[in-house]
């Protein structure tokens, strides 16, 4: 038995995988003169130096191959050789070739100031000295030593580790003549512990579908855009002075395939602009679609913080879906979860066998309530990670913005903990957070000049969407989760109930321009029982179907931009459940088909209005005419545009309000545009649409004139002065009648006897320094 030579040190690390530098080890070296080609291919039986035929030996008992010699190798020399099942291969030698990776870049990502560190790190189809592969780079600082495995080498670690640069902790290996779509992981072993440890790629774009776990080397051919024109009329959006409409869905639980199957990016696309278009939303918001690898997290879970899920296609089918979306003048919104990551052992928890991205002092680096980790946001590296993160949707899928999700768990050291650290200074402020959210919105504004940031904040933090270099912390929106709270409480009530909480309504308007707010209904707000909005509503079937109208008629009318999660914009009557689809058979039912026709024509007046957009987030956009009416329940208020005005009156009981006098600003004949009680909406047809009403010379709620009008039971209808009709007018006016009742008729026997919504209600050319 022949006896294996005792390897020296170098190469004993080789054998174990823990050699924190193999290019000084493998690959070709110059020797006493000599060159000096090594390599190590476990489970190979022969290997030879293509040029030249020239045949390595064994060193006994290892899968170590040498060969020594005076021939002139080429500087990119390929290996031959034959594994244990007598399969041949061919291939550059990894070890042959210098680094790839620029000081440069290195040195912003350590700094924490590389906005497009996705381009280098992660894995990218490469070519290096004229030969195509695939580059890998991983940051992972407390690594002994780090492997990329795949199929291609058996998922064995031995075969390609990848060579450190030291001190700033990235890795990198060009393995050449790989191809993309070659599953990978990386294999990492611990300095302190020697601990192994197999992770997807933290900045991988694409990744198996799961259960599955592994990172997927993306195509790098670039999509053919076609949305030139939206990308360059977004630069310039005036959008604080435009109406916005936002349609938030979960993809999986949308719509299916006649087999339950979920949907392509694609078919999806095509699905959601015809729906959207129709219903008159302009933007729509996605459940988080970064990848996760359980559904039941809605996606809020992430695991892959640059790769589309996979479950509905790849990154270009999702590329196709924005595409898609821009052609039709829909522009897209992707919730992003920044303030915490899953403890999944593929992800990002313990990445290089410490606490690398999240904090290791569980009082800073757990979320109780979630179980999740919490970004170290004080961490150049891991701010880095995550403002990178963001520029890229915008960037490379062309996202119109993004909606941050949990904003003040990341604001606040104590938020849902009993034992908190406090900061420096002694108080709760998480001081990392802030910089990182306003170093976020700083940079994402300068690179994507139009794109939007939301913050879902629910707490009174001052300034949330104040400037960042003035001390807010520079976000676009804030969600309005004070409104939405507060409203839905009101509207929990019975309605003989309501005049003792009169306050809680009125209460929004003393901060509804602190803020660029919005008025969101979402997903939060339909699950883990709280009920359907519909179910919210108190009563018998009808008058919680008047009171969701009268809801949303409240809300459209208030200033503040809008969105409704799925389902909700037709009175679903079971809470959302993200392994089903939606009730989409309830629209087969008057009182559903109603508030479908109602939220499609709400969208079409705040669209077509500049009393109800031009200046929302702004006070005089808004003014009471009489809130005091706690004993009826009535409210009524003005919205005005600098050209414009509607008077909106909404009665939140179930008893018809007859000879109701309202102030009014101006003299003259108004028109109900707008009942929510119509019978095309599944209402009683109570209103004044076949009414003159003509101010009277009669002061009243401290204006100069007022009308007597009548109040529909639950409901809320807008006025608007009369305006003088050309014939093209009259024309359109026709048109659009014929059409809702043609619409209504499709869905019941139904007559409709009064038109709900009049097309006296017309947008007007925008002024040319909003365009």
């Amino acid at each position: 038995m022949m006896t294996s030579p005792k390897l020296d040190t170098d190469l004993q690390k080789i054998v174990d995988a823990c050699h924190p530098d193999p290019f000084s080890v493998l690959g070709k070296h110059t020797v006493d003169g000599h060159t000096l080609v090594r390599v190590y291919i476990p489970c190979a039986e022969e290997v030879a130096i293509a040029e030249g035929n020239l045949q390595m030996q064994r060193i006994p008992e290892t899968d170590i191959f040498e060969w020594r010699g005076e021939a002139q190798l080429p500087q990119r020399y390929r290996l031959i050789w034959r594994d244990k099942d007598h399969r041949e291969h061919i291939t550059h030698d990894p070890y042959c070739f210098t680094p790839q990776l620029s000081d440069f870049d290195m040195h912003l990502f350590s700094e924490g100031k590389h906005w497009h560190a996705y381009r280098f790190l992660g894995s990218h189809v490469h070519e290096a000295d004229g030969i195509g592969g695939v580059l890998f780079a991983v940051w992972a600082p407390n690594a002994e030593r780090i492997s990329v495995v795949g199929d291609f080498n058996r998922w064995d670690g031995r075969a390609h580790p990848m060579r450190t640069h030291g001190s700033n902790g990235i890795w990198e290996l060009f393995i050449p003549d790989m191809a993309p779509g070659t599953f990978y992981k990386f294999e990492i072993r611990n300095r302190q512990s020697g601990d192994v440890f197999y992770k997807s790629d933290p900045y991988g774009q694409q990744f198996e579908v799961r259960p599955n776990t592994s990172s997927i080397v993306r195509d790098n051919t670039p999509y053919a855009w076609t949305d030139k024109g939206w990308m360059e009329k977004r630069k310039t959006w005036d959008w604080q002075h435009q109406p916005m409409s936002i349609y938030e869905l979960h993809l999986g639980s949308w719509q299916r395939g006649p087999e339950g199957e979920l949907l392509n990016y694609r078919e999806l696309a095509k699905r959601l602009v015809d729906y959207v278009t129709e219903m008159g939303f302009s933007h729509i918001e996605l459940l988080p679609i970064t990848e996760h690898p359980f559904d039941g997290s809605w996606g809020y879970q992430t695991t892959g913080y640059y790769a589309p899920t996979s479950r509905y296609g790849t990154p270009e089918d999702f590329c196709y879906f924005v595409d898609y979306c821009h052609q039709h003048n829909i522009g897209v919104f992707l919730d992003w979860v920044p303030a915490h990551f899953p403890k999944d052992a593929h992800g990002l928890a313990r990445f290089d066998g410490t606490p690398l991205y999240e904090h290791e002092d569980p009082r800073k680096g757990e979320h109780l309530d979630w179980s999740t980790l919490i970004y170290n946001f004080g961490r150049f590296e891991v701010k880095n990670f995550l403002v990178c993160s963001a520029l890229f949707w915008l960037e490379e899928f062309h996202l119109d913005g993004l909606r941050v999700d949990a904003v003040a768990s990341m604001l606040y050291l104590d938020y849902s903990r009993e034992e908190w650290i406090p900061n420096k200074y002694g108080g709760r402020e998480n001081l990392e957070a802030i910089e990182f959210m306003r170093e976020l919105n700083m940079v994402a504004h300068s690179e994507h000049p139009g794109v939007l940031v939301m913050a879902e904040e629910s707490t009174s933090w001052p300034q949330v969407t104040g400037p960042a270099d003035a001390d807010g912390l520079g976000f676009s929106i804030k969600w309005n989760m004070g409104w939405m709270n507060d409203t839905l409480r009101y509207m929990s009530k019975e309605a003989v109930h309501r005049k003792y909480h009169q306050e809680i309504l009125t209460f929004s308007m003393l901060y509804a321009f602190s803020e660029n707010f919005l008025l969101p209904f979402s997903h939060d707000e339909v699950v883990h029982g709280k009920q359907s909005m519909l179910h919210k509503m108190p009563g018998d079937e009808w008058q919680r179907f008047a009171n969701l109208r009268a809801l949303y008629t409240y809300m459209f009318t208030h200033p503040g931009k809008k969105l409704l999660f799925m389902g909700t914009e037709f009175g679903q009557g079971v809470e959302w459940n993200s392994a089903n689809t939606l009730d989409w058979y309830v629209l087969d039912y008057p009182f559903h088909h109603g508030v479908k026709l109602l939220v499609k024509d709400l969208n079409k007046l705040y669209h077509q209005s500049e009393a109800l957009y031009q200046h929302e987030f702004e006070w005089q956009s808004f003014e009471w005419i009489d809130c005091h009416d706690a004993e009826q329940s009535v409210l009524v208020y003005l919205r005005k545009s600098d050209d414009d005005m509607f008077i909106v009156a909404v009665n939140f009981t179930p008893v018809p309000r007859h000879h109701y006098r309202i102030g009014v600003p101006n003299p003259g004949v108004y028109d109900e545009i707008f009942n929510s009680d119509a019978e095309c909406y599944g209402g009683s047809n109570v209103g004044n649409g076949a009414t003159v009403l003509i101010a009277e010379d009669h002061p009243w709620m401290d204006k100069p004139y007022s009308i007597p009008i009548t109040l529909p039971p639950l409901a809320g209808i807008v006025l608007r002065p009369a305006q003088e009709k050309t014939e093209a007018d009259e024309i359109e006016e026709e048109a659009a009648s014929e059409e809702a009742i043609d619409t209504v008729n499709a869905a019941s026997e139904e007559v409709t006897n009064t038109k709900a919504f009049k097309s006296t209600v017309r947008k007007k050319q925008p002024k040319k320094s909003q365009r």
